[in-house]
């Protein structure tokens, strides 16, 4: 039961700060906030991800080249370019490589203020601390795991923000319903969606990239877009204009 609640701990915490921090707020800029609070989200995001940790600066690099982009040949994960999910997921894994190390050609639009905390994510992203945390989650599931078939779940606890991200841009380019009549291929995959946190309302997003709310019907719900306003209640981040309703 320990590996369970484990589990879906670390898969709504990582996720969370995916779509809090590197999506909502780096990639897109939905809102501000202070450098004192953004270093904090720093921070929450490393603990959250662990071995899956990407940095915010090239993860919103990577994802606004993805809607600069869409299903073509310089989408940086389309399923339009790769044969399965995991060549996919290896290919996203070797552009962020390129970008955090600077070794990608870039307009400028692409890295224009963005969330940057150098040594920070040099650390972070550095062998020792992946290989850190995969030892602490070795650890725990030697410890507290209680059936031989919970050691299944360990994989995607250590790539757990690659398997976000695939559910999303592999299932949510192929399977789904439409808002929106776009020229791609996204679709909304769940009809409401706790299990994502939002994330896979991935054709309405595409229609409103700077809205905070990814729900556009009534039963689409977005459970980050309800956190994302409490913290703008009490003076944690600011909304950007318009960034609550699509334009």
């Amino acid at each position: 039961m320990i590996i369970i609640i484990f589990f879906i701990a670390v898969w709504y915490l990582s996720l969370f700060s995916q779509t809090f921090f590197q999506h909502r707020y780096a990639a897109h800029k939905a809102f501000t906030m202070s450098k004192g609070w953004e270093r904090f989200f720093f921070i929450v995001t490393y603990i959250t991800q662990g071995s899956s940790y990407m940095s915010p600066k090239a993860y919103g690099i990577m994802h606004r080249l993805h809607h600069a982009h869409t299903d073509t040949a310089l989408d940086p994960h389309s399923p339009a370019n790769y044969s399965n999910m995991f060549s996919m997921m290896w290919g996203t894994r070797n552009i962020y490589q390129r970008i955090l190390k600077n070794k990608e050609q870039l307009e400028p639009q692409y890295s224009k203020n963005l969330p940057e905390w150098e040594w920070f994510d040099r650390f972070a992203n550095s062998a020792f601390s992946r290989l850190l945390w995969v030892a602490i989650y070795i650890w725990f599931f030697v410890t507290f795991s209680t059936h031989p078939w919970q050691y299944l779940l360990l994989p995607v606890v250590i790539s757990m923000g690659a398997f976000h991200g695939a559910i999303v841009n592999w299932f949510a380019h192929k399977y789904g319903y439409i808002n929106f009549r776009l020229k791609n291929t996204s679709m909304n995959l769940l009809f409401v969606d706790v299990l994502m946190l939002g994330e896979s309302y991935h054709n309405n997003h595409h229609k409103h990239p700077s809205s905070v709310n990814f729900g556009q019907r009534w039963f689409e719900i977005d459970p980050v877009y309800y956190v994302i306003r409490m913290l703008s209640y009490i003076k944690v981040i600011k909304l950007v204009g318009k960034s609550e309703k699509p334009a």
